[in-house]
């Protein structure tokens, strides 16, 4: 019986751009989409922008729009994201929409028929100057246990200490910067601690709808005690907020996760308006299956709220929750505010491969909640080799004579010395299997199935060798059922690849003269006299300078001035320098003083006291591997140790670095390198010689006077 899928993504939040995250948890619902899709199931799939909440509202203030402005102008960004990553979305749309709103408060209506909605007091933050209450990130203080100054209304950075924004000492809004006061105010509550909310979430966790992982953490939830029991939810908020009025209640609105979950049903039924589709009869179908994916961040949200939200509103419920993990960045957590990530709109800009990536992140991807990790190195190494020397190569190599010699045409293969058609029905005979690991989300062990079947038709044809049978007289017919057989393995691994490769596989069914693939061709070959079309390069190789590229972004610069930018700072080296800029080479011999340069443009002392210096010990140096300029040097600035690249290898030896003192710029944005995550900026006096082209005189690093200690600010 084929099915019916509804699935969805998780909404990005519409006040800023995709970061990598967003695009992998894309690509991994996407595949399993076409996967889906070649199967001759239905699928409809779709998302929406989340964009209700405090920090939109305040974002379009700040900028002088509205919020309906500013979430619009981020919506514009979605397609050429979507498009440039071959994501097949049906329907994109926004939480700030009549479906969503129509959805939300019949929702809410319904649960409060059930008896599950009520209201009490709270107290909490109140800036009397901008008139709102205040959520947590809104507040700063002093931290109650270390006395650190400008921590959180929720934890301490300093000392990692957990306390509620009250606790905190001499307490300001980050909005105003005014003294907040305590103010009480009706709040309305889902009451998720309802003896038939929790039997239901036992029953509804505790089957097949979830992960392990996922099934075993929402058991501790709901088995918690005490202060750690499942508690309610507080779903509204008061004005001025921007979101969804609650019906009944004047001033109040629904917290922000109410709704935003309820833009899958709004996203889907805005679908089904365009495409004459019965959005109740098909969500009330039992062959129906919804289905979620995404992050581990957001699971208390998806397998209890939501759920519950929507059985005892009288909606369908999930059949499934398929959760991932994060995505780091050579070893470094992805994180916008520390600048380790990589930036999907300047992969494109730049001219990669979206596809490279599509593989990149499927080959790494599995059915459990694991973190995954984008290695530049690995990822230059796994495209050329898998994607380029293992798969296209197949085409690559045996096309040109099928074309060139024999019409195009391909023939029975019926030799015995060895038999080649075992090769193909070894690539046949893998349906099934890559079939289920696809289905499981086990893309990984999917396409190293697929590799290995690669590996298989290429050392057929290195044991055949084509290119020699061409050229000995006779062994035409050899030559044409070995290169013939090539191309049939070659269409079945194209077949296999065409979830994660979308344009791949419409290029290599144009070349292959056959309609578009669907699993069903992984039952059969290519008939005898199947004329196929002149190869063309299906895919070119990562290069090298392409990584450089996506990793040392320039800092914005008018034009004119982006050379200046790029090229080593003349007072320090950091990671906005190229590694392999040829004016970062030293000369730390060279004799005679420095020409004077003239001074730069006058900075007030404002401007100078944004640029916060710190002591700083060199705790580790070593050399780079790959790389000709650069030292990785760690340092100690007494509350951590931060890691940054220095152009100063051909000037300073690392083992007599360790132990020094430096002095750093602290709070100077993180830079991301293909090496690593650069995290400041160590200072150094550098000249340039007359008569040399500009070539610098030496690089020399500024040291604190004896007795300074880590962390001492340079005033």
């Amino acid at each position: 019986m084929k099915r019916k899928l509804f699935v969805t993504t998780a909404l990005p939040y519409a006040n800023g751009s995709f970061h990598i995250g967003h695009i992998m948890e894309y690509i991994q619902a996407d595949i399993w989409v076409r996967f889906q899709r070649m199967q001759g199931n239905t699928v409809h799939f779709v998302c929406a922008d989340d964009a209700h909440g405090a920090p939109i509202m305040l974002k379009a203030e700040a900028e002088g729009v509205t919020p309906q402005q500013l979430v619009g102008r981020i919506g514009a960004e979605r397609q050429k994201y979507l498009d440039g990553f071959h994501l097949g979305f049906d329907n994109w749309h926004s939480t700030d929409s009549p479906e969503n709103t129509e959805l939300s408060q019949d929702i809410y209506r319904k649960l409060k028929a059930a008896g599950l909605i009520y209201t009490k007091p709270v107290e909490q933050f109140y800036d009397p100057v901008k008139g709102m209450f205040l959520a947590d990130r809104y507040i700063k203080g002093e931290c109650p246990k270390c006395g650190a100054k400008d921590q959180y209304g929720d934890a301490c950075e300093n000392c990692s200490s957990v306390y509620t924004p009250t606790d905190l000492k001499n307490a300001y809004s980050t909005l105003s910067g005014a003294a907040p006061v305590l103010k009480t105010s009706e709040h309305y509550f889902f009451k998720l601690s309802d003896p038939k909310c929790v039997a239901f979430l036992r029953e509804w966790t505790g089957g097949d709808r979830l992960q392990s992982q996922v099934a075993n953490k929402a058991k501790e939830w709901l088995d918690g005690e005490g202060d750690k029991a499942l508690g309610d939810w507080d779903i509204s908020r008061d004005a001025p907020y921007f979101g969804i009025p609650i019906p009944d209640a004047p001033g109040k609105y629904f917290y922000v996760w109410l709704d935003a979950p309820v833009g899958y049903l709004a996203s889907f039924k805005n679908y089904c308006t365009k495409k004459g589709i019965d959005f109740d009869g098909f969500l009330a179908d039992p062959q129906t299956e919804q289905i979620h994916f995404i992050g581990k961040d957001i699971i208390y949200f998806h397998t209890l709220f939501w759920p519950a939200m929507l059985k005892f509103a009288g909606y369908k419920i999930p059949n499934n929750v398929y959760v991932h993990g994060f995505i780091t960045v050579s070893g470094e957590k992805m994180s916008k505010s520390r600048g380790t990530g990589i930036s999907p709109l300047r992969y494109l800009d730049i001219g990669m491969n979206p596809e490279w990536l599509r593989y990149y992140i499927a080959a790494k991807l599995n059915a459990n909640v694991e973190d995954l990790d984008f290695n530049p190195d690995d990822f230059v190494a796994r495209v050329n080799s898998d994607l380029v020397g293992k798969f296209v190569n197949i085409a690559s190599r045996c096309a040109p004579f099928i074309t060139r010699r024999f019409g195009g045409q391909l023939i029975d293969v019926e030799l015995d010395e060895p038999s080649p058609s075992f090769v193909a029905s070894r690539m046949k005979d893998a349906s099934k299997e890559i079939a289920e690991l696809y289905s499981s989300r086990e893309y990984g062990k999917a396409l190293r199935r697929i590799m290995e079947l690669a590996d298989i038709a290429n050392r057929f044809i290195d044991t055949q060798k084509p290119w020699e049978l061409a050229r000995q007289q006779g062994r035409e017919t050899k030559l044409h059922m070995v290169c013939s057989e090539g191309i049939q393995a070659f269409r079945f691994l194209a077949i296999y690849l065409a979830p994660v490769l979308p344009k791949m596989g419409e290029a290599a069914a144009t070349f292959l003269r056959v309609e578009p693939f669907s699993w069903s061709d992984t039952q059969s070959y290519l008939p005898l006299g199947h004329a196929i079309g002149s190869y063309e390069h299906l895919m070119t190789r990562v290069e090298e300078k392409q990584l450089d590229a996506l990793f040392d972004i320039p800092a914005a610069a008018p034009a004119k001035e982006q050379k200046k930018m790029t090229e080593p700072s003349k007072s320090g080296s950091h990671s906005h320098s190229p590694a392999n800029s040829p004016a970062s080479t030293p000369h730390p011999t060279s004799p005679g003083p420095a020409a004077p340069t003239a001074p730069a443009e006058t900075i007030s002392i404002d401007d100078f006291a944004k640029i916060d210096l710190r002591v700083a010990k060199i705790v580790r140096a070593e050399h780079v591997e790959g790389a000709d300029k650069l030292l990785k040097l760690t340092l100690d600035i007494g509350t951590e140790q931060r890691t940054v690249f220095a152009g100063i290898k051909s000037a300073y030896d690392p083992a007599t670095l360790e132990g020094r003192l430096a002095v750093m710029v602290v709070n100077l944005a993180p830079r991301k390198m293909k090496f690593g995550l650069s995290q400041g900026m160590i200072l150094a006096a550098s000249g340039d010689q007359p008569g040399t082209g500009g070539e610098g005189q030496g690089i020399y690093l500024l040291a604190p006077d004896s007795g300074a200690q880590p962390g001492m600010k340079v005033k």
